[in-house]
């Protein structure tokens, strides 16, 4: 008799076993852990990659998603040399936590990321850091909430800094929706190509906030296989170690001379500008409007 048998009844899956969708925990053991989609933005392109491959693109410089989940920290990744388009390659030394590094890395740069001479402007091209911040996020696509769940690695210029208009980098724009009490997995977000900047960079605002059922569904996929595994694999583990510009974080081609790379500076609190207040005041007013219609 088969280790299955043992648990049905006459050779039959008992009936509240049937028609099951595997657990993380299944596919975690089974390797990956996830459907291996993502979106890419090389080249300032959106870019669906599926197992390693580019399948698609959308040329518009906006797509609207619904952010499921992120990763609990930023992390990090070191690369040594300067980037060769199409190569592939792992990080010479990386940090999940950002804070030290992986034990699996073999080369490790510092004890602790903070005190890394990696760390230090300068250290890489122009005035910015050889180490740099990532933010990997689970999304759904706004047309297909109950559908695929991809992942997106944000380089630190989409991540830190501030915005206006509306047009906020990733943290900037999660505080200025928690300060109001909108969690960022409750609304459409749209996602947009700042065309300013010399390499590619997405600030982020709120469309529109999720119905009842989508809100609903939006919480399922935060807590999906492939939410975590988005939130927890690097971009190599989610290609399924298949040839790809970058394991870990979206690298963008080395700047002509006469360009100038965009620093980024560690995170710093910042007062919450007055613009800032009067544009979720209007984006609320609009939403009120809409529900008495």
């Amino acid at each position: 008799m088969s280790d299955l048998a043992l648990f049905s009844q006459g050779g039959t899956l008992p009936a509240h076993l049937r028609n099951l969708e595997l657990d993380a925990t299944t596919k975690a053991l089974m390797g990956g852990g996830g459907t291996g989609k993502r979106i890419s933005i090389r080249g300032g392109v959106f870019r669906m990659i599926v197992g390693g491959k580019e399948v698609a693109q959308n040329d518009e410089r906006a797509m609207n998603v619904i952010v499921v989940r992120s990763a609990e920290k930023t992390s990090r990744s070191y690369y040594a040399g300067t980037y060769v388009e199409g190569q592939n390659s792992a990080p010479s030394c990386s940090s999940n936590d950002g804070v030290t590094p992986d034990k699996g890395v073999k080369e490790p740069q510092s004890t602790n990321c903070m005190s890394c001479q990696q760390n230090i402007k300068g250290s890489g091209q122009g005035d910015s850091r050889a180490c740099r911040f990532n933010q990997r996020i689970a999304v759904a696509l706004e047309n297909n909430l109950s559908g695929d769940v991809y992942q997106l690695s944000l380089p630190g210029q989409s991540i830190f800094g501030t915005g206006d208009n509306g047009k906020m980098p990733l943290q900037q724009y999660a505080k200025f929706l928690g300060g109001h009490g909108i969690p960022v997995t409750a609304v459409v977000t749209e996602m947009r190509f700042d065309t300013s900047s010399a390499t590619p960079k997405l600030t982020f605002r709120a469309v529109r906030p999720l119905s009842v059922e989508d809100l609903a569904e939006s919480k399922a996929q935060g807590e999906s296989a492939d939410a975590l595994a988005a939130v927890t694999q690097t971009v190599q583990q989610v290609d399924g170690d298949a040839p790809k510009p970058s394991p870990f974080i979206e690298p963008t081609p080395a700047p002509k001379p006469a360009a100038k790379t965009e620093a980024v500076d560690e995170p710093v609190k910042r007062a919450v500008k007055k613009t800032e207040s009067k544009d979720v005041a209007s984006v609320l007013d609009a939403w009120a409007d809409d529900s008495d219609e």
